[in-house]
């Protein structure tokens, strides 16, 4: 990961976590929207590391998943790639990275985004309210998604970002299958995913 410019002294920088099995267009319309159609500086894409709860075989190793989301936005200086929690312990609570980060960057501030789909149980994440003190949350739309926080009480801002049904479980199995992936995802990205074989039987 190269380090942030120090122009982001005081600025906003939201962070976007996710597995990224593969990162795929949905991930990078909704990170670079954030970026430039709100008061966030920057987004920075934060790889989650290998799940011991999911079967090896469908989670890619994170440093390849990593290569991905690298590919995927490069020459987007808006957009940047974390591997924070690759050396972390395990399980990543979102609290603990978010703490990390701000013990690494403590002049930058933080802002959680987060799917609707996601919000109706964000009470029951760790330290849930130290999260929503300490960090401002978008909350971004998800198919299927309340449209209003009126399922939690901890106050967050609603982003009317663009509605993405796509999903990389979607992009998997049309590898599996055989199928065309153009568009789903960057070039760059597909080229990389044909050329190392991923998901292929």
């Amino acid at each position: 990961m190269s380090s942030p410019a120090s122009a982001l002294n005081g600025q906003k920088v939201g962070l976007l976590f996710g597995s990224f099995n593969p990162i795929h267009t949905g991930h990078l319309i909704l990170a670079n929207f954030m970026a430039t159609h709100t008061d966030l500086a920057e987004v920075w894409l934060v790889v989650s590391p290998q799940s011991p709860f999911k079967v090896g075989q469908e989670l890619l190793p994170e440093q390849d998943r990593l290569q991905l989301v690298e590919l995927a936005i490069a020459g987007n200086p808006r957009l940047r790639a974390l591997d924070v929690e690759f050396t972390m312990p395990t399980p990543s609570y979102t609290i603990n990275t978010l703490s990390e980060l701000r013990r690494r960057h403590p002049a930058h501030q933080f802002v959680l985004l987060i799917g609707g789909d996601n919000l109706p149980g964000l009470p029951r994440w760790k330290d849930a309210d130290r999260i929503v003190a300490e960090h401002e949350v978008y909350v971004y739309p998800r198919p299927g998604a309340a449209s209003a926080p009126s399922e939690t009480h901890l106050e967050v801002r609603i982003v009317a970002a663009p509605l993405l049904d796509i999903s990389a479980t979607f992009v998997r199995s049309c590898v599996r299958a055989g199928k065309s992936i153009r568009y789903l995802v960057p070039e760059p990205v597909e080229k990389q995913i044909v050329a190392a074989g991923y998901w292929r039987e």
